[in-house]
């Protein structure tokens, strides 16, 4: 599949559009349908049409597996520590109310702030399973 011109060309026109969208259903999702899980989905997806286009090497040079762990650990660690901080705020695990002085801003800083988390952790998860499975030796 590599040296097919047209699905080359094709992904490097799709890929920064299907980017863009999972931007989009990142930061939409407190306001409508999406959020982290389907931003990170998303974006994992992307990923994974260009390694299937330009091969799993360069993929590999693109996000090294090292980083993809690391974000992993990072989504989780922000969407625990959001939590955390409503505690030593004087609220309750995963309040967000007391994350600001008006409460519906901290709800939507929280909010924010776990979905961007779970977006992360995601799109980490779909990104190193794609590796596993892209490394097996048949």
């Amino acid at each position: 599949m590599r040296g097919n011109m047209i699905l080359r060309i094709a992904a490097k026109m799709l890929i920064p559009c299907i980017l863009l969208f999972a931007l989009y259903v990142q930061f939409h999702g407190d306001y409508g349908p999406g959020g982290g899980f389907q931003a990170g989905v998303i974006f994992g997806s992307a990923f994974i049409l260009y390694a299937l286009i330009v091969g799993i090497e360069a993929a590999r040079r693109a996000v090294p597996a090292v980083v993809s762990r690391v974000a992993l650990a990072l989504g989780v660690l922000l969407y625990a520590g959001v939590g955390v901080a409503g505690l030593f705020l004087g609220g309750r695990f995963l309040n967000y109310s007391v994350l600001a002085d008006v409460s519906t801003a901290g709800q939507h800083l929280g909010i924010t702030l776990i979905e961007f988390g779970v977006g992360i952790t995601v799109a980490a998860a779909m990104i190193t399973v794609f590796y596993v499975f892209a490394s097996e030796e048949r």
